[in-house]
């Protein structure tokens, strides 16, 4: 039986090539794509809130992903169960939904969001970093194909992965700022272009928040998982890491006059770690926020041109509040302990280092110390000095940096800037 929530129009690739003679639907091409490349594996040794390789047990951007897919699944079978106005024919696809969770956080750098505010500090010269914009430019342009192509995805698989639609120069012109975060970059125009399918934003739809505001079905129920993920898991392992004590949450809830009471959703979390039955407690969590869904209508400027703008999703507020004290309770206990901020601060060195370095040799061309060493794969090396402008250059350093896992990153600074590290033997990888 096919679905009819989805026509060519959604189901388009900018290559104009089709999936004739494939037996998987047009998402799962997406999907098995995502999954397939070496971009997705190096998900194991980025950071999520701890540094990767600190323990065994502790989620990195891998661990972090597969959950936010297997809760963006549900949230779509759960749609589809409470019938009208979605069937049996006519219904959000899970495996596009699959593919767009697993891909989310493809263009993050290594060390967390502290990589990705160090390289955008780094570039700002150039149009920023943008870990979003990041997985864009990585599915536009840098994986599975041939450079320059990308995976060649889906106009709705890109939709749905397309969080943030403002353009870097938009946000610095209304910040009158260099924009921290939250943007495109300004020659991925093209690609937000087509994705709306040629329709410009009308008048109202300003760049930022009322922009990025607008998103797919999909997206949205993306977002809600990340959220999901985000909010309940890390708990999770902030208990384990020992951060999260009783005497902690409840000094936090004084702070924050949050209630800590019976009933409450702190008390709840309260009662699972004194029972030391946290998983259980997310797990259950997990199921609520999942239920809390609803569809919408709405009436938009691409409403007649897709369903996928037909329906947004709401969220039963009261979990929506939950979700947002669990986050600020990690956010503050976690995110901004010395702990934390002492590897942050390390990790953004370590990427300060490395950026110094090649900048000079590879973006300026300047020697160093007076030689022209070869400091990066041949390959890469190559596509950078081929690069026609000193911008271009700049933006293939930052793809290689980012790019780099945990493990990467620190073991090239310490071949590069440790003289008892390294040796002729080692990999460059």
């Amino acid at each position: 039986m096919g679905n009819r929530f989805y026509g060519e129009f959604d189901t388009e690739r900018r290559s104009g090539k089709g999936s004739d003679g494939d037996f998987r639907t047009p998402f799962q091409v997406d999907r098995d794509r995502v999954l397939h490349t070496p971009a997705f594996r190096r998900l194991q040794n980025k950071t999520q809130v701890f540094w990767s390789g600190e323990y065994d047990f502790y989620r990195t951007r891998l661990t972090h992903s597969l959950e936010v897919a297997q809760i963006g699944r549900s949230i779509c079978h759960w749609l589809k169960s409470m019938g009208e106005p979605l069937a049996e024919d006519f219904y959000i696809d899970p495996e596009l939904v699959e593919a767009a969770c697993l891909s989310h956080d493809l263009g993050h750098p290594p060390f967390g969001h502290a990589g990705e505010r160090t390289l955008n500090h780094l570039t700002a010269a150039w149009g920023g970093f943008e870990g979003n914009a990041q997985t864009l430019r990585l599915l536009t342009e840098r994986i599975f194909s041939v450079k320059g192509t990308g995976m060649d995805p889906s106009r709705a698989f890109l939709d749905a992965v397309l969080k943030y639609k403002s353009l870097w120069s938009e946000r610095k012109y209304l910040e009158k700022q260099l924009p921290k975060n939250h943007f495109i970059y300004d020659f991925q125009n093209q690609w937000l272009d087509w994705t709306m399918g040629g329709h410009d934003f009308p008048a109202e739809f300003t760049p930022g928040k009322v922009r990025d505001s607008f998103k797919s079905i999909e997206c949205q129920i993306m977002d809600w998982a990340d959220d999901t993920a985000y909010s309940l898991n890390d708990l999770s392992d902030s208990v384990r890491a020992g951060f999260l004590t009783i005497e902690r949450l409840d000094r936090w809830a004084e702070k924050n006059g949050v209630s800590c009471g019976e009933g409450s959703p702190l008390g709840h979390l309260a009662t699972a770690m004194r029972r030391q039955s946290v998983d259980p407690f997310v797990g259950s969590r997990i199921g609520k926020y999942i239920r809390a869904c609803r569809l919408e209508s709405d009436v938009n400027f691409l409403s007649a041109q897709s369903n996928r703008y037909r329906f947004r999703l709401s969220i039963d507020p009261a979990v929506k509040a939950e979700s947002e004290v669990f986050k600020k309770l990690a956010y503050d206990v976690v995110f901004l302990s010395p702990q934390l901020k002492q590897l942050e601060h390390k990790g953004s060195h370590l990427l300060r280092g490395l950026w110094n370095v090649l900048e000079e040799r590879y973006v300026k061309g300047n020697p160093i110390d007076g030689q022209h060493f070869q400091l990066l794969p041949e390959e890469d090396a190559l596509e950078i000095e081929g690069a026609a402008s000193e911008g271009e250059r700049a933006r293939l350093v930052c793809d290689f940096l980012a790019g780099m896992t945990d493990g990467h990153a620190a073991r090239m600074y310490k071949r590069l800037f440790t003289p008892d590290f390294g040796s002729i033997g080692d990999l460059i990888g």
